[in-house]
């Protein structure tokens, strides 16, 4: 499965005892208790690294090892299964997760995983407050109780881009000189992914229970344009089929949802590189900022329609 997802410059362990592996997992992943078989000497390793206010692990135990917890209570765990198979437990039911598989535990949900021999798990640690944070900054509502994610368990290939998002975290944490606000950016990315991606108890705020006119959709991209707004989204959010958007941009603008989305993304970064009382530490933050991900792609797109580069603009600022 895919070797981006930590390589062995995170390397913490290799052929090691599974209980140690296991204290190690209690205090920076999330507490477990692990469940040996009687017979035969299982050989762990993991890969671990710290980013922002994420942990990402690569573990395997080298046996069939049950993992059970009673809740993780402040944090979720996204695994996505490498190789192997994994049994999960949860809410009287089974399911067998196949690699190229991903599941969610909620906080309040119990643990209870078989790993077979040959298993190797990717994990992702969330910190329940990340998730609140996102759906504040929104405005989209959620329950007092917290976020929850409604289905448990998603084929990677259904979720689009996800798997390439967290290989570019998991390249950005094992960076040399690795820039902590770039990170916390990263970790924002990834939660709003997964909170637009999944399926959730919170409901965001929509442009109307009509079919909303073309003003409003053009406002609620103006006033979202941090957000990663793609065509499908702006679409159910104005309540009406993806032909009928790109009908009503085509009309009216001459352009495809994307490629508007974008121009005003890129217009909004040239006027905060042009104004002196923007506070910009950098170029790439900005660009974070707004969803560009790819900087070398970001520049190239900024040069074609504004006809320099981003670091030109905010040389110009100054003079």
């Amino acid at each position: 499965m895919d070797s981006r997802l930590l390589s062995e410059r995170s390397r913490v362990f290799e052929r090691a005892d599974p209980y140690a592996v296991s204290g190690y997992v209690n205090q920076h992943v999330g507490s477990h208790c692990i469940r040996l078989p009687a017979a035969g000497h299982p050989q762990a390793s993991l890969n671990h690294r710290k980013f922002a206010n994420l942990d990402l692990c690569r573990i395997s135990y080298g046996g069939s090892v049950r993992v059970t917890s009673p809740a993780l209570e402040t944090i979720y765990h996204l695994q996505i299964l490498l190789s192997g198979h994994c049994l999960w437990r949860g809410h009287k039911e089974e399911h067998y997760l196949a690699p190229g598989e991903l599941l969610l535990i909620n906080p309040d949900d119990p643990v209870d995983l078989t790993y077979s021999d040959d298993c190797e798990k990717f994990i992702l640690k969330m910190p329940t407050t990340l998730l609140d944070s996102i759906c504040d900054e929104q405005r989209w509502h959620r329950p007092s109780s917290g976020v929850r994610f409604l289905q448990n368990n998603y084929r990677l290939d259904e979720l689009e881009g996800f798997v390439n998002l967290l290989a570019m975290v998991c390249q950005e944490a094992e960076a040399s000189e690795p820039l902590l606000r770039v990170q916390e950016h990263y970790a924002q990315i990834v939660a709003s992914k997964m909170l637009t991606l999944m399926k959730t108890n919170i409901s965001r705020e929509g442009l109307g229970c009509q079919a909303a006119s073309f003003d409003r959709i053009l406002a609620y991209i103006e006033h979202n344009l941090k957000q990663d707004i793609s065509s499908e989204f702006l679409a159910r959010q104005a309540s009406m089929s993806l032909r009928s958007l790109y009908a009503l941009f085509e009309r009216h603008l001459g352009t495809t949802p994307k490629h508007y989305i974008r121009q005003k993304k890129l217009e909004r970064i040239r006027a905060c590189l042009a104004d002196p009382s923007c506070n910009v530490r950098s170029v790439t933050e900005l660009a974070l900022d707004y969803g560009f991900l790819h900087l070398g792609r970001f520049s190239e797109s900024y040069k074609a329609q504004f006809g320099e580069l981003p670091s030109d603009t905010l040389k110009r600022r100054g003079l």
